[in-house]
């Protein structure tokens, strides 16, 4: 199909379209007129991680084609959280907790969006001001009405957690009819006329659509994103050594600019074209280079990458150190730091770094030759890391570093 509007071509030639409600009347929407269009993020923890990075740039992408963004968290349904392809229920925040959470996250999308007054700046809400007051009875009659208990038995999202007999709380089942709710406020309130999300969301979504045209007759849209996997069938953003998070608080510049350099080389053409804003001509000519030059674009969606999460200065200090690490064997000032007095057991090194997660984790790491010191290897769990006046660079694989100081 060949859109008329910037913004579904745009969403289709970077690869973000997985599912869409009425293509043809969203294009035509969004060639004639602004959309307001809002991704919901529930404040489970200080920091989002690279798997909500996609949903970042999906509302980047949406203001960059004229369109409004709306960053809805979710301060009401965080105190539930979204039961969706999960095993178990969350653990419930307090709500002091989530409050905090929120502000936290907060500065991440000031990285990626403009945010303001005018017509296509983006905003921030917070489902918090309209779910905490809801009356129970008046809602039930409402908005309760409108919900099929069978259909919402048949999600998928619901469906697996029961077919594995695992529980799933009446708590839990009731989010789905929450965010439906959100997506007719946000309609009320905002003008909001697209929900977007991942390909999880998409019964969500279908839900609040219905919901706006029965108890509004509103008209509005949904689009989902592809779950965005590797080239091995790994799930994005799942390491070793555990989640990648977007704050630098959370992980360092040089081990966020250093995922990215890890990229297979089958997925750099597309990384580019999700994660970077890149010409997709010279995203073209980048993936097609031959040979170990793959490398050069991957450091360069690496930086790009970086420089759009945590700054171009950030960015380029991490390449720096990269460049001194791996190519003249020096240790760069933006790796990983732990301070000691004098000496360190390589195992709490590990650990300490980041490295490993238990001293078990540790040990095999060790016994299976991955470990290092100034580039020697270490075979003895009982070793001791001795610091002088230079700090000691200790590595775990080829593509774990980090920095030992004396205190």
């Amino acid at each position: 199909m060949t859109y008329q509007s910037d913004l579904l071509a745009v969403l289709h030639e970077r690869g973000y379209v997985h599912q869409m409600t009425d293509a043809a009347a969203l294009d035509a929407l969004a060639a004639r007129s602004v959309v307001p269009g809002y991704i919901g993020f529930d404040p489970t923890a200080p920091s989002l991680h690279v798997g909500s990075l996609v949903q970042i740039m999906l509302l980047r992408r949406l203001q960059q084609t004229g369109h409004k963004p709306i960053v809805l968290m979710g301060g009401g349904t965080g105190k539930i959280g979204d039961p969706s392809f999960k095993d178990e229920a969350r653990k419930l925040l307090a709500e002091d907790g989530i409050t905090a959470n929120v502000a936290s996250i907060k500065r991440i999308f000031e990285r990626f969006l403009t945010f303001g007054d005018g017509p296509t700046d983006a905003v921030m809400l917070d489902n918090a001001e309209w779910l905490d007051r809801l009356e129970y009875i008046p809602f039930l009659r409402e908005v309760g009405q409108h919900f099929s208990v069978n259909r919402m038995l048949s999600f998928d999202s619901v469906k697996l957690r029961l077919d594995r007999e695992q529980s799933l709380s009446f708590l839990e089942f009731n989010y789905m009819i929450l965010q439906g709710y959100d997506f007719v406020e946000l309609s009320r309130r905002a003008g909001c006329r697209l929900q977007m999300g991942g390909s999880d969301q998409w019964g969500n979504i279908v839900n609040g659509i219905e919901l706006a045209r029965r108890m509004d007759g509103t008209e509005v849209f949904g689009v989902t994103t592809p779950l965005i996997t590797t080239a091995d069938g790994g799930k994005m953003g799942k390491t070793m050594a555990g989640a990648v998070w977007l704050h630098e608080d959370q992980l360092p510049h040089f081990d966020y600019w250093q995922f990215w350099r890890n990229t297979d080389d089958r997925d750099v053409g597309r990384f580019l074209r999700l994660f970077t804003d890149l010409p997709l001509d010279e995203i073209a000519r980048l993936e097609a280079l031959p040979g170990a030059e793959i490398n050069e674009a991957k450091k360069i969606l690496a930086t790009e990458a970086t420089a759009m999460c945590r700054g171009r200065a950030a960015a380029e200090e991490a390449a720096e150190t990269a460049r001194r690490t791996f190519e003249e064997g020096s240790a760069g000032d933006a790796l990983p730091q732990i301070t000691v007095d004098g000496a360190i057991g390589i195992v709490d090194a590990l650990i300490g770094l980041g490295f490993a997660k238990s001293k078990g984790e540790a040990r095999r790491l060790i016994a299976g030759g991955g470990a290092r010191i100034d580039g020697e290897k270490v075979s003895d769990e009982a070793a001791m890391v001795e610091v002088g006046a230079a700090p000691v660079r200790l590595s775990a694989g080829k593509k774990q570093h980090g920095l030992i100081a004396k205190s």
